[in-house]
């Protein structure tokens, strides 16, 4: 395979044009486009698109070469580079091939749970309308309690009693970072938001995606708030290597193609649980991955018509779902996540029809 520095040089010579001249055409400094014709330096996407238009060759072709000169010179020095691409090949045609918009069958086990789920979702929502203090009560225990959860997975060591003090009464708890009282706050925030969202029937979104990430982290990272992450990241004790930030883009544009292809298709349980492995597959963000996928999943459950599904941050329930998201994300198996999942649901609906 020829490389992008060959190519360029092929191609400006094929044109009969000087650097200068091909400076010009494209708006690059001639000493750049020189650098990138010798090999000493890489364009940015933006000047592969001018070349490309000032060549006049394709310039999805011109970027395929560009992403594998990219690859190459993230590992050329690392000792285990055929390990880590071939963790990463698995991953990747799984997040970009035809699976992404076309789901496998579902085993009898799911469908028996999915059809249970239902049945209690059917009698939760026979009890509605619910007394206004009795539903502000229930809103309150649970919203904490998931509070108090998904912060538990991710390191949080405020208890369900302090989690309740810090958002409720706006108490500060002696010995507890400001970090830990602030993702208290933030979580109890963005789970207002989302049923604010699901009441204006507003859909999931990709701003809908900034605004939760950006209240998780609201306080704590005003640089990353909101916003896709320009660096690569390692999960600690996890196989899966998340896609490097220039793959990003364009696997997040992916992401929602498969929430509009699947959103009307599939049971929203599933649906639920896809879109918040993919998305913590990806990676999307610095950090908050996990409360944001957590969120995204709650979303879609609200939208249609379940209870928030508050998955467990006690030892043995974090492993549990580590373990079930690498079995997607390592051997692209995702029924484990899929039974995890629905069991979380089908208990955050048995829980609210006995306080009903």
């Amino acid at each position: 395979m020829k490389t992008l520095a060959i190519i360029l040089q092929e191609a400006r010579n094929s044109k009969q044009m000087v650097v200068r001249s091909l400076a010009q055409a494209s708006g690059i400094d001639a000493a750049l486009v020189s650098k990138f014709e010798k090999g000493l330096r890489l364009p940015t996407e933006d000047n592969l698109k001018a070349l490309a238009e000032a060549l006049h060759i394709s310039f999805e072709d011109l970027r395929k070469i560009w992403l594998v000169e990219k690859v190459y010179r993230i590992l050329e020095n690392e000792d285990d580079a055929k390990e880590v691409l071939c963790l990463a090949e698995s991953r990747v045609e799984y997040l970009k091939s035809k699976q992404a918009l076309v789901m496998q069958g579902l085993s009898e086990e799911i469908k028996l749970k999915l059809h249970e789920i239902d049945s209690l979702k059917e009698a939760w929502q026979s009890k509605k309308p619910l007394n206004a203090t009795q539903l502000q009560k229930m809103k309150e225990y649970f919203h904490i309690a998931y509070t108090f959860e998904s912060n538990r997975i991710e390191g949080n060591t405020l208890t369900l009693q302090e989690t309740h003090l810090v958002v409720n009464e706006g108490i500060t708890i002696s010995g507890k970072s400001m970090r830990e009282h602030l993702e208290a706050v933030n979580h109890a925030e963005a789970i207002d938001y989302l049923e604010a969202l699901v009441q204006d029937e507003l859909d999931f979104s990709p701003r809908a995606l900034s605004e939760l990430h950006y209240l998780i982290l609201k306080g704590i990272d005003k640089v990353n708030a909101g916003k896709y992450r320009t660096v690569p990241v390692m999960i600690s004790g996890s196989e899966h290597r998340p896609p490097q930030p220039y793959l990003l883009d364009k696997l997040m544009e992916e992401y929602f193609q498969h929430y509009d292809a699947q959103k009307k298709i599939l049971h929203p349980v599933i649906l639920a649980a896809e879109m918040h492995e993919r998305l913590v597959s990806i990676h999307p963000f610095i950090d908050g991955n996990g409360r944001s996928s957590r969120l995204v999943m709650n979303l879609i459950l609200l939208k249609h018509g379940y209870t928030l599904a508050n998955l467990k941050g006690d030892l043995d329930s974090r492993l549990k779902y580590y373990k079930a998201l690498e079995a997607v994300q390592v051997d692209n198996n995702p029924e484990v996540f899929y039974h995890l999942v629905a069991d979380v649901v089908k208990e955050s609906l048995s829980n609210h029809l006995e306080l009903t």
